[in-house]
């Protein structure tokens, strides 16, 4: 298929620039899978489009404050650093450079694969510090679509690091400044890692939740730290071409058992956001899943690379809710892969037309 396929027109003043006052209140569109029909709600209503016995399976990330501003050491000038994803010390390939830590007296160092602006000027050796000199930086190397491999130097927690001098990475199309935080995490997230947030689930509250529990419905937590890559631009006419930045992912116990029990009772799985669908059919994809099979699901983690498009073949995931994604993106080519590219190209139209928000900020689709 053609990347031109998933194109559609946009009007920017529909690009939700602020999250609106309660979580809730956005509006959801519901598209059924099988024809394609559209009605319009609120996300509250959510509730009408699930039944007892289902799970909802949420992704517990968290993003973190990834974007850090800093001076070059030696010329003084101004670098921009955005932390993608953080290397383990056997994942950082052999060929990159040790520079020693010659220039720092930092006891501690920690390794990430990072987007950097200016790109051109901040080649291995180069050195950065940032804030009143607590956190300081050297590129060691070059990682994938030209980001740099830096280690960070620190005397300290760089969680705390991070909270202190870091901001928090909202996409570029968002103009406006975030004045709480907050609002650009779930309410149930827990585990530190992403650079951006699992945008659909900002639309639940802990009350919704607990009344979506309180009827019957279960809710599993996995986890999968969203980087950039999840929404780099494809740049191939092809998009069987593309390929994906990997990212870590992790099913607890305790997830697989409720899933499994849905499964075996006749529930549905429903994902909360494309993270989740892809942490979900990645570990069908390690385990041997077949569609429509009785396997079980176990715990698993590691990196998945994993690009849906259409013509896959869903092994786990009955149900998604999901925002407003960018044109010619790789998360609408994954909704069309689950609910046919023109059913969602249909509801997008006439998303467009009833003037629904868009994207991270935006409202949201349940597709059943």
């Amino acid at each position: 298929m053609d990347t031109k396929d998933f194109y559609y027109d946009l009007p920017e003043e529909l690009i939700a620039q602020t999250p609106v006052s309660d979580r809730s209140s956005s509006r959801l569109m519901h598209v059924d899978r099988v024809s394609g029909k559209v009605s319009h709600h609120i996300f509250k209503d959510i509730v009408k489009f699930l039944r007892p016995g289902d799970c909802l399976v949420l992704n517990n990330t968290r993003v973190i404050p990834a974007r850090l501003y800093g001076t070059k050491k030696d010329t003084g000038a101004a670098v921009e650093v955005l932390l993608l994803k953080r290397m383990e010390a056997d994942a950082v390939p052999s060929d990159v450079a040790d520079f020693g830590n010659t220039e720092s007296v930092m006891p501690d160092a920690i390794i990430w694969e990072c987007l950097v602006k200016p790109g051109k000027k901040m080649r291995p050796g180069a050195r950065v510090t940032f804030g009143d000199g607590q956190l300081e930086a050297c590129v060691i190397g070059l990682g994938e679509e030209g980001n740099r491999l830096i280690r960070f130097e620190f005397d300290g927690i760089f969680e705390e690091m991070l909270d202190k001098l870091g901001e928090m990475p909202l996409p570029p199309y968002i103009k406006e400044k975030l004045e709480d935080r907050e609002r650009y995490q779930t309410v149930y997230s827990k585990y530190e890692g992403s650079a951006a947030a699992p945008t659909a689930g900002l639309h639940f509250t802990k009350e919704l939740l607990s009344e979506i529990r309180e009827m019957g419905v279960d809710t599993a937590e996995v986890t999968l730290h969203v980087g950039l890559g999840t929404f780099r631009p494809v740049k191939v006419s092809d998009i069987s071409e593309h390929h994906m930045h990997s990212a870590y992912f992790e099913i607890p116990q305790e997830a697989c058992d409720l899933i499994n029990a849905a499964r075996q009772r006749g529930g549905r799985i429903i994902c909360v956001g494309t993270t989740s669908v892809r942490t979900l059919e990645s570990a069908a994809k390690v385990l041997g899943i077949e569609p429509g099979g009785d396997g079980l699901l176990k715990p698993v983690s590691g990196q998945t690379d994993i690009f849906i498009y259409p013509g896959y073949e869903f092994k786990l995931v009955d149900g998604l809710i999901t925002n407003f994604h960018l044109p010619e993106s790789t998360l609408i080519m994954l909704v069309s892969a689950f609910a046919g590219r023109e059913h969602v190209l249909d509801a997008y139209k006439c998303a467009v037309e009833e003037r629904y928000r868009f994207f991270s900020f935006g409202d949201a689709m349940v597709l059943i």
